[in-house]
C-alpha cells in the first residue's frame, strides 16, 4: 500500500521527520488490517479555511473540522485505476492549524496529535466508524494503539 503525504498549508511548519512518521502509522495500520500492496492512500495536510471548504461542500458544515477521510474505494467498487494496476483507497485531509490547536488545548504535542488525526483518517478510509458507542470503543483503542506502538 502506497500512503502519500502532500503539505499544502503554510499556517504550521510540517517538518521531514513528521511527514515520515505520518507514513509510516499510516502503512502501519494498512498492514495491521491486511490491506494489500495494491493500493493507495493520501494525507493531505490542509489550513483551517480549506478544510472548512471541504466541510462546507461535502458535509454541509461550515465551520473548520480536524480531519475528513473520503473513501474513493467504495466509490469505484474497488476497481483498479486505470492504466496503474493499483486502486485508490481514499484521501486523509487534515487541517494542521486545527491540529496545532487541538494539541494546546489538549496538553499534548503537535506531532501526536497530528499522527492521531492521520490514525483516525485512514480508519475511517478502511470502514471503521464512530457513530455507534461499541464501533467508537473500537476505533478509539485502534488509534491509541497505533500511535502509542510509535511512542507518542
Amino acid at each position: 500500500m502506497k500512503v502519500t503525504i502532500n503539505n499544502w498549508q503554510d499556517a504550521v511548519e510540517i517538518t521531514e521527520a513528521m511527514s515520515s512518521l505520518l507514513e509510516g502509522l499510516a502503512c502501519n495500520i494498512l498492514c495491521s488490517e491486511g490491506c494489500s500492496d495494491a493500493g493507495e492512500v493520501s494525507v493531505n495536510l490542509v489550513d483551517n479555511e480549506r478544510i472548512r471548504e471541504l466541510n462546507r461542500s461535502f458535509c454541509g458544515k461550515d465551520r473548520p473540522t480536524d480531519v475528513l477521510a473520503f473513501n474513493l474505494d467504495d466509490e469505484r467498487d474497488g476497481e483498479l485505476e486505470e492504466g496503474s494496476g493499483e486502486r485508490m483507497l481514499g484521501d486523509v485531509v487534515i487541517s494542521a492549524e486545527k491540529a496545532a490547536e487541538q494539541a494546546k488545548e489538549y496538553g499534548g504535542s503537535f506531532t501526536r496529535e497530528l499522527a492521531l488525526l492521520t490514525a483516525h483518517g485512514v480508519l475511517h478510509l478502511l470502514g471503521y466508524d464512530h457513530e455507534e458507542e461499541g464501533e467508537e470503543r473500537i476505533m478509539g483503542e485502534k488509534q491509541e494503539q497505533a500511535v502509542q506502538e510509535l511512542g507518542l
